[in-house]
């Protein structure tokens, strides 16, 4: 499973390909929002720059016609730009159409599975289920993804499944046990994921047993 970044904050983007372990990044209006000042197409540039894969930039057009020209400017700043729309039928026009024209679309606000099929066969590359915003409501936010990856995995669909709205590492664990190809975290919880009491206790030991011996 591959991991992703869930931000627009280029400086958090930074440190995580840092360390290696980062193949692309998705942003959002809401997260570029937090980037005050931040020009937009600037900043998708930037990221490219920094990491290697496909970098999602969202359209705030409701209708199809508004997501396409958006999409195809979009597709116009880097190779790895990947156009996001939401989960609705205008989405659906729009992701035909930009499909046709050979640029990749992230269907997302995607919250059941019939939403998923339909975006699939509409050409998209990747899906967003968003698992927390699910879980929140009072349903299991992992068997959307489990549902996703089963649909699509009996029909061939090559539709990638990307775990969205990731609360906490575990969520990490669980995505990837349940088949997403990606899943995308905020900053935070990627840190946390590298952090294990046990891990710090064991470091203090052993660098405790090599300074006694000198």
């Amino acid at each position: 499973m591959q991991i992703y970044l869930d931000t627009a904050n280029l400086e958090e983007i930074r440190t995580a390909a840092s360390w290696g372990v980062l193949s692309g990044v998705t942003t959002n209006p809401s997260l570029m929002a937090k980037e005050k000042g931040a020009d937009f197409r600037a900043t998708i540039q930037e990221i490219a720059s920094l990491v290697d894969g496909p970098i999602s930039a969202e359209a705030i057009s409701l209708d199809a016609e508004g997501m396409v020209r958006e999409g195809q400017e979009f597709a116009t700043w880097h190779p790895n730009v990947v156009v996001k729309v939401p989960s609705t039928t205008e989405g659906l026009k729009a992701v035909s159409r930009l499909a046709r024209d050979g640029i990749r679309c992230n269907v997302t606000l995607c919250f059941n599975a019939a939403q998923a099929l339909l975006a699939a066969r509409a050409g998209a590359f990747i899906i967003s289920p968003f698992v927390g915003r699910v879980d929140d409501i009072g349903v299991d936010g992992m068997s959307l993804i489990r549902e996703i990856v089963q649909i699509y995995r009996q029909h061939h669909i090559s539709t990638l499944v990307l775990s969205a709205s990731i609360r906490h590492p575990r969520h990490i664990v669980e995505s990837a046990l349940a088949g997403a190809d990606i899943a995308t975290c905020p900053f935070k919880v990627l840190e946390q994921s590298m952090k294990h009491p046990l891990t710090d206790i064991g470091i203090e030991r052993f660098l405790a047993d090599w300074k006694a011996r000198q």
